[in-house]
């Protein structure tokens, strides 16, 4: 595992308004990453975009996903999730272990897929995956604010070189700065909310389970959220009922009459 500070003051210029454009459209929609994909990928080949961000208290506040294959990456974030890779994820273990800084900090790391000790978590986001290495953009905030964005290449593509991380480095500072406002505009919106319990609790759901959520409240029934998801009626009601527990309810009649679980 590699790790540099970048130091925005000294970053190239001459970032192309294509590119910024596309990095910055996806703020505040469920698209951030896949507008870091398509925007990056006008600069170097990737395969895969994840964007994972903790507020100060350590609560997942933005995981956003974008592959070139389907829902592969959602799928893979899915899995990090639920079995809590994020404890054993280099990049979010060393950002949880620094000292908080005066000022905001970027770094660049790289990791190859045999760097990956823990044999579960190399499984779930590399190996099964055909995942050759990833290089991301690390954000540490003087309020204990965190937050990742990566981009993966298979085994398809080369390997990173360094007008690679050079090219991801020129950018690093507006993607940080999307992954930020993206982050502030969830959790401010939550917090002003009238319902801004429940609405802190949703931004706890894992994707799969948040989309079930979003499901039942259109009225759908779980046959139908599944049929929507793509997924087996099982797999529906096992997201269902872990995000129930999540949100401190007992059944479908409460989450449809209660009005704070309701977008605004």
């Amino acid at each position: 595992m590699k790790r540099h500070r970048i130091h925005p003051a000294t970053q190239p210029e001459g970032v192309s308004a294509t590119v910024a454009v596309g990095i910055v459209a996806g703020i505040g929609t469920p698209h951030l990453a896949d507008g870091f994909l398509v925007a990056m990928q006008k600069v170097l080949p990737l395969t895969f975009c994840t964007v994972f961000a903790l507020g100060a208290n350590g609560r997942v506040v933005t995981v956003s996903t974008a592959s070139n294959y389907g829902d592969t990456a959602l799928q893979t974030s899915e899995r990090y999730i639920e079995n809590r890779f994020d404890l054993l994820d280099p990049n979010m273990v060393w950002l949880s272990a620094r000292k908080l800084p005066k000022h905001a900090q970027l770094w660049l790391s790289h990791q190859h897929a045999d760097e990956v000790a823990d044999p579960a978590y190399r499984a779930a986001c590399y190996g099964d995956v055909g995942i050759r290495e990833r290089t991301s953009v690390l954000l540490l905030l003087p309020g204990g604010q965190r937050a990742a964005v990566s981009f993966y290449r298979s085994l398809a593509l080369p390997e990173f070189t360094e007008g690679d991380f050079a090219a991801i480095e020129a950018h690093a500072a507006l993607l940080a700065e999307a992954t930020a406002a993206h982050s502030r505009g969830l959790v401010g919106a939550a917090s002003r909310a009238p319902g801004a319990a429940a609405s802190s609790r949703l931004l706890s759901l894992s994707l799969r389970e948040r989309e079930v959520i979003d499901h039942l409240l259109a009225g759908r029934t779980a046959k139908q959220a599944a049929r929507e998801m793509g997924v087996e009626l099982s797999t529906a009601r096992t997201h269902q009922y872990r995000a129930f527990r999540r949100l401190s309810i007992g059944s479908l009649k409460e989450l449809l009459v209660r009005e704070d679980f309701r977008p605004s």
